[in-house]
């Protein structure tokens, strides 16, 4: 689900609990709503969570040491 999927989903719930009055017989069209809202704060919570795993990008790898023996010989 992309988050304009979830976005809509949030708008269409709170439309259905908020905005609305219908009266329909053995549906509780808040109820309805709020599952609504729910499932789109859940994807959209799910998204920004993946994508943040996509965007976070690993350590550079460490610099190679190298260390040099002077040792003089006489």
């Amino acid at each position: 689900m992309g988050i304009t999927w979830c976005i809509g989903l949030i708008a269409a719930g709170a439309i259905l609990t908020f905005a609305v009055d219908w009266q329909i017989d053995g549906v509780n069209v808040p109820l309805v709503g709020l599952i609504l809202m729910a499932a789109g704060f859940l994807g959209l919570c799910a998204y920004v969570s993946i994508f943040r795993r996509r965007r976070t990008q690993p350590p550079p790898p460490a610099a190679t040491v190298v260390e040099e023996d002077h040792r003089y010989v006489r």
